[in-house]
């Protein structure tokens, strides 16, 4: 009987649970025994596997996180690692590995492939940064979770009088915090895409106290960089400048957490499905996604090479609603 085996790797995303089920699905319905591997490629290279059948995945689509548990692995990312990692595949029999994860999971599989792993990745990363689908896996929960702490900091906000700077998560990629703020009605975004200047926040702000509205929520994501010092340096020129009472709550973990919505549970069911029957199909070195809602799959390199679009429409619309 054949084997694929299954990880997930770098930061957990809701959905990996229901991606993780999928997988080991559909992989026992077409007799394909499955592995999982604990705890990313750092598991991988420790052996930390465990076959999985039905009941290994009963009652965790709901679940956030990830049963495979994850981390980062310094040693895979060494030719002598990887090459260490091949040998313990083929040492328990797996002739194919499925990985869920981000750009640096991807580029791990990349890695596999050209050592003559099968592979098959599924985007699960709450960033939203990876450019060939237009979702991945967790995006649509932490953006969810973002939305529902703003509506709870606004409650306080207003009742104070207050401007409240909301810290979430999005190194490189300003998707969370853009979508969150459009949808929270954030008085301004900042995100890593655009080159905002601590003034023109300060204006925004005058312009909307004029009309008799004291209190304001600013989204800046964590890797916004025009703004010096980040949120802190935001806070001391808001309060410097325009002498206003402000607060900062930074989100951190709470993003990655919760039950997936529904929509990442379907989606993280139907890349899960593909990426095994791409594996049946004899198919490797690709990824699966969801392109103008189609499930689609491309190569590995081809994937990571698609330059990533900041939504610069919405932006500018989130700018004018909230004047």
């Amino acid at each position: 009987m054949k084997a694929i085996g299954i990880l997930t790797s770098g930061g957990d995303a809701p959905g990996m649970n229901a991606a993780i089920r999928a997988v080991v699905r559909t992989a026992i319905y077409y007799g394909y025994k499955v592995y999982g591997i604990e705890k990313g490629y750092k598991g991988l290279l420790n052996e930390e596997f465990v076959e999985m059948d039905l009941s290994s995945v009963g009652d965790i689509i709901q679940r956030g996180g990830t049963i495979l548990k994850s981390s980062r692995s310094d040693e895979f990312r060494t030719e002598e690692g990887r090459a260490k990692a091949v040998k313990i595949l083929e040492k328990i029999g797996i002739e194919s590995l499925v990985v869920i994860g981000g750009d640096g999971t991807f580029n791990g599989a990349k890695k596999l492939c050209e050592l003559g792993v099968s592979t098959i990745g599924i985007p699960g990363t709450i960033d939203n940064d990876l450019a060939y689908t237009d979702y991945t896996i967790g995006f649509d929960t932490a953006m969810n979770t973002i939305i529902d702490a703003i509506s709870k900091i606004r409650d306080t906000s207003s009742s104070h009088d207050r401007v409240n700077i909301v810290e979430v998560m999005g190194r490189h990629c300003g998707d969370l915090a853009l979508y969150a703020g459009l949808a929270g009605g954030a008085e301004s975004i900042v995100v890593p895409e655009i080159d905002i200047k601590t003034e023109e926040i300060v204006k925004r702000l005058k312009t909307t106290q004029k009309r008799g509205k004291k209190h304001s929520i600013i989204v800046l994501a964590e890797g916004a960089t025009s703004i010096e010092n980040g949120a802190i340096g935001l806070k001391a020129a808001l309060t410097d400048e325009d002498k206003a009472d402000v607060r900062i709550t930074v989100l951190g973990h709470v993003q990655r957490g919760g039950a997936p919505s529904a929509f990442d549970r379907i989606l993280a069911s139907k890349l899960g499905n593909k990426a095994v029957e791409l594996l049946i199909e004899g198919k490797s070195g690709r990824v699966v996604g969801i392109k103008n809602n189609e499930i689609i799959d491309m190569d590995i390199d081809e994937a990571l090479a698609v330059e990533k679009k900041f939504d610069e429409e919405s932006y500018e619309m989130a700018k004018v609603l909230s004047i």
